[in-house]
């Protein structure tokens, strides 16, 4: 099966024999690798999808998202609607029902104290929590009994999934962070690293930015799952080592994000020993432009702090810089059939990708006209445009990735041909994605002027995604960097507009108000979208029950994998 065949539907799965577990433990280890490797396993202090996902194997919300992106109870008998009693008329409360007898993987029992004790420990005004957005006008959580949450909100709240379902949003356990709340968060390694959970395996050791070992939750809800005994986690390297570890020696079971150009994964998949599965979702590259100052002679507390940025707030500028860029060439070079052009910070589900820009032809002398228009010249004769009398020189950086470098290169030519110079600079995935509040070069300090990546929203609904670009949800030192508006953008408007959002209940009104939110931020500076990529990953051809969900964590299922008989 070529990629393009995967990609023509919503997800791809692998044909598989009936699987029937004789006991949990059964088929040995499971090997999973990812080249960008966790720094954390609390993905409240960590926005990256690497931390999220490799938490997601020990930690879990009450409900999630499936491979079709329905939400589905997790450790809840059933998802709370108007229609079933659980979200009351006025929708201002959602009341979830644990599934009795669920417990920790100590043996404690899960009860709605812990999940009570989770909202107060990302909302706590001291902490830094990267998933701040769930709990967007939540007002409180009632506890009337063990196996009852009630979650409160200050205004109706037509959707009120944010909350604890996701693997973004998971329950941690109360006894175990007790003493985490606030500023103390980050300095709780032990929690952070051998987190406590609900989920199939436990972690044995973990080594930040390298490998993790886990051994099956001897006190897991299925007791026939999972059916493997241990599960090695490895991150790091690149990701055509990954891809290769799969499909071509069969080191590994499951390979994630392989960033890789077309026929690269078409040579690695003829190794025989694995398989590509790939959908598309709302994952977009983009590059994040800053809206302060990331000036090194500010300081390490007021780089990206201090506003404005020297000239990347003028439209004139940001317009050109993407008006230059030639997005069909960095899909064909990057991604093939795997990658669209795309102008839209959130391009899925359709109802919600906008319609309003068109960027798919490059127009190199349309750019050099505005910024000549705004009074951008080059006064020397240097090739370099000058902004206030100095030079337009921007620091571009990324993660180190072969297809993330490619564009690096070719945008930087680009952009020189307009008149901007930029130095290029990569950095170590997981150091980049990590959520190390000590460390310079996370993508959330942003100590540059623009940088590349992507990232995704679990789910359907991108209200908590589109809440990230909120003037209070910027990193800064007061949240020890964490936060999901990393461009630091910020609009009156757009807060009042998402605010509207909030309290709309009709579908149609709110995909309209989901575009007009994507219009203001791309508008407004806060970014230049450039593919909307599908994920690829690949999996052993020995290696059962694989779904492939761009909707939730690629690890959601992983209680269901199994090693293929005869194999």
């Amino acid at each position: 099966m070529n990629l393009k065949t995967l990609l023509m539907g919503a997800i791809a799965t692998t044909a598989l024999a009936p699987a029937a577990f004789a006991e949990r433990g059964s088929d040995g280890n499971v090997s999973i690798i990812y080249w960008q490797a966790p720094s954390i396993l609390n993905p409240f202090l960590s926005g990256g999808t690497k931390d999220v996902e490799s938490a997601s194997l020990v930690i879990e919300p009450l409900a999630r998202y499936n491979e079709t992106g329905e939400l589905v109870p997790w450790l809840v008998d059933e998802v709370p609607t108007v229609s079933n009693g659980g979200v009351n008329e006025d929708l201002t409360q959602i009341t979830w029902k644990i599934t009795p007898g669920i417990v920790w993987s100590d043996g404690t029992p899960f009860t709605s104290a812990d999940v009570k004790f989770t909202y107060e420990y990302c909302t706590h005004p001291e902490g830094g929590c990267a998933q701040l957005t769930k709990f967007d006008g939540v007002s409180s959580v009632e506890t009337p009994d063990d196996l009852t949450v009630i979650v409160n909100f200050d205004k109706p709240t037509p959707f009120p999934y944010g909350p604890f379902v996701g693997g973004e949003s998971p329950i941690i356990q109360a006894a175990q962070f007790a003493d985490c709340m606030g500023a103390r968060a980050p300095e709780c390694t032990e929690q952070n690293f051998n987190p406590i959970g609900t989920g199939p395996f436990v972690v044995d050791e973990f080594k930040p930015n390298d490998v993790i070992t886990m051994s099956a939750n001897p006190n897991y809800r299925d007791p026939n799952k999972p059916a493997f005994a241990t599960l090695t986690f490895k991150g790091g390297g690149d990701a055509t080592a990954a891809g290769r570890a799969v499909m071509e020696t069969g080191e590994f079971d499951y390979a994630w994000n392989l960033q890789l150009a077309p026929d690269v994964i078409a040579q690695m998949e003829a190794g025989g020993k694995g398989t590509p599965v790939a959908g598309f979702g709302p994952l977009v590259e983009r590059i994040m432009l800053n809206n302060t100052n990331p000036d090194p002679a500010l300081g390490p507390d007021e780089r990206s702090v201090i506003r404005p940025h020297p000239f990347l707030g003028d439209p004139a500028v940001y317009k050109a810089m993407s008006m230059a860029i030639d997005r069909p060439l960095l899909v064909e070079i990057g991604y093939g059939q795997a990658g669209k052009v795309t102008c839209n910070w959130v391009p899925a589900p359709a109802a919600v990708n906008s319609d309003t820009f068109t960027c798919d032809t490059q127009d190199l002398e349309g750019a050099k006209a505005m910024l000549e228009a705004a009074g951008y010249v080059d006064s020397d004769g240097d090739g370099i445009r000058e902004a206030n009398g100095k030079p337009m020189k921007i620091l571009y950086q990324t993660s180190t990735n072969a297809v993330r470098q490619d564009f690096q290169a070719l945008i930087k030519g680009w952009w020189a041909e307009i008149g901007i110079e930029a130095e290029l600079r990569n950095i170590n995935a997981s150091v980049f994605f990590g959520g190390d509040p000590g460390s310079p070069d996370t993508f959330q300090k942003f100590y540059a002027d623009v940088e590349m990546y992507a990232n995704t929203f679990n789910g359907t609904d991108p209200q908590s995604y589109l809440g990230n670009a909120l003037c209070d949800k910027a990193p800064s030192p007061a949240t020890q960097w964490q936060g999901e508006n990393i461009s630091r953008f910020c609009s009156e408007e757009y807060d009042a507009l998402y605010a509207t959002l909030t309290t709309t209940a009709d579908a149609d009104e709110r995909a309209a108000i989901a575009r007009r939110l994507n219009d203001m931020a791309v508008e407004g500076g806060a970014m230049i979208p450039l593919v909307h990529r599908g994920r690829l990953s690949a999996h052993a051809n020995t290696l059962g029950g694989v779904i492939l969900n761009v909707w939730d964590s690629e690890l959601w299922n992983v209680a269901d994998w199994y090693r293929l008989e005869g194999s």
